[in-house]
């Protein structure tokens, strides 16, 4: 493999102090929120919607601003100084990528939620709660910052699904809960040791990824880590929680849950797990069960949740379940492409995240608010004598484009970031690119199903129902799904507006380790 080149200058100090606002924003409009008097749904949805927009545009400054992608610091002040932390925010291309899908995200769960009535004002606040979150996950630097944050995104889950949500709700949040704190519980036991191997003095993510671990101690600590973040990513067979949570979800949380909590997983196995410990891909130098390295492997897990989730996916009868399921799939790739350790397969991961997160987001959103909450069923038999391309027919025409978007149709997001990912693994494992391209294959079978079941109605007209007039797909909801494929088609017909940021990112010293490890 050729060895990517190094950009010049990997950790300085820029003008980009102003993403730290997206963390404080958020955690403001909660408090905001929580201010209001009750029963003030109209002027909740107007704060929080006025909050998201907020982050989004601190993140799009700081995106335009920054295009080298290079690591910037965003704030560094002393946290607790006997132990050696630091309250340290920096960002690069592979921060900027998914706090730019972060921004987009919210604002439309928002759009998408401005039906709640119940308790509307700590429904947002939870909502705001777990984006700022997640936007102090991707800009954390130290690793202990870094799993505070993890913590607060994964607490106002719990509360939007058993408050809000619909079928089994009460299970699939303490479900999901459980999974996330397990997953929670073997990342600190990494971090902590890692932070004492290293000799107690920093948790600073660049001054660690330094620092000479034993290789004995990167083979033990990178699974451990892997798959601790793994677990929220829907590693397989780990993720069990992700189809069960979205489908109990409201709208927004599977919004959330889809398009950028799983990405918290995804970005800690690379941001962390990978960087730290890149010894752990190395070769064991013997075969277990005919496996001679972690990368082998995860590589495998990968692959069988691409092709497990899709089948599993084609034989659902529940819509929602149908995309839960495909989530885990297309999951599937992005675990695939951090395990090819090829630049081209990375490229492609960290564009599957943002394409996923967009994509996914939409097709929940047409499954949980336009559909169900107009239907009130997810029952594919059921919705399949509705003939619903005529009752709503926009929610008919954007699931169309959201399905081809994610089965890989050209000129969406998911064509070039999935082809990139094919690419590094065919480099890498070129029998699991072929069984990954069966993956597609089926995603294309499921997705054409759930279409002609849900929207176009039973081959047998005879069959067909005579639905009631159901309620207009509103203007928040046309505007919510217009952001999201507009964000696909630009990537898609653009891709470079991304990887420009996103090449020099894994170009950096940073992830000099990885790619110096044994062998490649």
């Amino acid at each position: 493999m050729r060895a990517p080149c190094r950009s010049a200058g990997s950790h300085r100090i820029g003008n980009l102090t102003m993403l730290a606002w997206t963390i404080y924003i958020s955690f403001l409009g909660v408090l905001l929120l929580l201010l209001l008097p009750k029963g003030s749904v109209r002027a909740a949805r107007i704060l929080a919607l006025l909050t998201a927009v907020a982050g989004f545009a601190v993140t799009l400054v700081g995106f335009v601003q920054q295009r080298s992608g290079e690591l910037v610091t965003v704030a560094r002040a002393p946290w607790v100084t006997s132990l050696g932390l630091e309250y340290h925010l920096a960002a690069d291309g592979i921060s900027l990528t998914l706090l730019l899908l972060t921004g987009i995200v919210a604002i439309s769960g928002i759009l998408f939620s401005w039906n709640i009535e119940y308790r509307a004002k700590e429904f947002f606040a939870f909502y705001l709660a777990l984006i700022g979150g997640v936007y102090g996950v991707f800009l954390s630097f130290d690793l202990l910052l870094l799993f505070v944050f993890y913590e607060i995104a994964i607490i106002p889950k719990y509360f939007l699904i058993a408050i809000w949500g619909s079928t089994r709700r009460e299970y699939a949040a303490m479900k999901l809960a459980l999974y996330s704190f397990v997953g929670s519980a073997m990342v600190l036991i990494g971090l902590i040791a890692a932070y004492v191997v290293a000799g107690a003095r920093t948790m600073d993510l660049v001054q660690l990824a330094q620092f000479p671990f034993p290789i004995h101690f990167q083979m033990w600590a990178f699974p451990l880590v892997f798959v601790g973040f793994g677990i929220l990513a829907g590693l397989w067979p780990f993720h069990t929680w992700a189809p069960t949570g979205h489908v109990a979800a409201p709208t927004a949380a599977s919004m959330l849950l889809a398009g950028v909590v799983m990405k918290l997983g995804a970005y800690g196995c690379l941001r962390v797990a990978m960087t730290l410990f890149p010894r752990g891909l190395d070769a064991w130098g013997f075969h277990v069960l005919g496996f001679g390295s972690w990368r082998e492997v995860f590589a495998l897990l990968a692959l069988i949740g691409i092709v497990y989730g899709a089948m599993v996916a084609l034989v659902q009868k529940d819509f929602k379940f149908v995309i839960g399921y495909s989530s885990v799939s297309h999951m599937g790739f992005v675990l695939l492409g951090l395990m090819t350790l090829q630049q081209i397969g990375l490229d492609g991961a960290v564009l599957q995240m943002f394409s996923h997160g967009i994509l996914a987001g939409l097709l929940f959103a047409v499954v949980g608010r336009m559909v169900y909450d107009r239907t009130h069923t997810r029952d594919l038999s059921q919705l399949e004598t509705m003939h619903l391309s005529k009752a709503i027919p926009f929610a008919a025409a954007t699931f169309v484009l959201a399905g081809m978007a994610s089965i890989g149709l050209p000129g969406f997001s998911g064509f070039v970031a999935e082809l990139q990912v094919l690419i590094g693994a065919w480099r890498a494992f070129p029998l699991f690119a072929v069984f990954a391209g069966l993956g597609i294959v089926i995603g294309i079978a499921y997705t054409w199903r759930a279409m002609q079941k849900a929207f176009f109605g039973a081959p047998d007209h005879s069959a067909l129902i005579t639905v009631p007039p159901l309620p207009a797909i509103s203007i928040p909801e046309r505007i919510g799904a217009l952001i999201l494929l507009g964000a696909s088609v630009t990537i898609g017909l653009y891709p470079q507006l991304l990887l420009r940021v996103i090449v020099p990112a894994l170009h950096s010293p940073l992830f000099d380790g990885l790619w110096k490890g044994s062998g490649r």
